[in-house]
């Protein structure tokens, strides 16, 4: 099976196991999606919905964080852990989306990757949720479960979105990326993957193509 085939199956699969999927962050407008992912990096998506549920209903705009009190924003969103850099980079990013996109969030890759806090994880999770482009979100699940199927042999980030974007069709890819956030939750967990009830079983490279049961 090429890796092409074995995504293909992969698809089917997991469009049959995990048929509604999204990006877990609640926000309601661009600028509040780009903080809350900036938020959510080494913290969890609910502790992440837990803080913004109150950030967003004092800061509203892109020039509500450019123009915040740095010790005021700290303490919203103090227990999102890195606070204090979290705090520095929304403020830069949201300046900078005020001086040079009249605040609004970019659509290219090349200006997300200018703004401060902002990564190849980031930028991709903004181009596909927010603007329906092809996107790789090369995130821990993302990089656990495509080497453990076989995707890729890469540890890199970067290197990791570059090979999975040659063999997933543009229109799978972001939906792709949601359902192994999914299923590495629920099932191919870190330590202790539950194979004996993987729906992708027969696919992974990990275990084999003869399911156990």
């Amino acid at each position: 099976m090429t890796k092409k085939e074995r995504v293909a199956k992969l698809r089917e699969l997991l469009d049959k196991a995990y048929p509604d999927v999204k990006c877990s962050l609640d926000f309601e407008t661009p600028v509040e999606m780009l903080v809350a992912v900036q938020l959510s990096a080494q913290c969890t998506d609910a502790r992440v919905n837990i803080v913004t549920k109150e950030l967003f209903k004092k800061y509203k705009t892109a020039e509500d964080f450019a123009s915040a009190d740095i010790n005021e924003l700290q303490e919203y969103i103090r227990s999102a852990g890195f606070y204090k850099n979290k705090s520095k980079n929304i403020i830069a990013c949201c300046q900078r989306l005020v001086e040079v996109y009249d605040g609004k969030v970019p659509d290219t890759m090349e200006d997300l990757l200018t703004l401060a806090g902002t990564g190849r994880k980031t930028a991709n999770l903004i181009l596909g949720d927010l603007y329906g482009k092809p996107a790789v979100v090369v995130d821990t699940h993302c990089m656990r479960l495509s080497r453990r199927i076989g995707l890729t042999k890469e540890e890199e980030p970067q290197k990791i979105e570059m090979d999975l974007k040659k063999i997933v069709p543009p229109d799978y890819q972001l939906r792709m990326c949601h359902q192994f956030v999914y299923h590495g939750r629920a099932v191919c967990t870190a330590r202790s993957p539950k194979c004996d009830v993987c729906p992708i079983y027969e696919v992974c490279k990990r275990v084999g193509v003869e399911p156990k049961h």
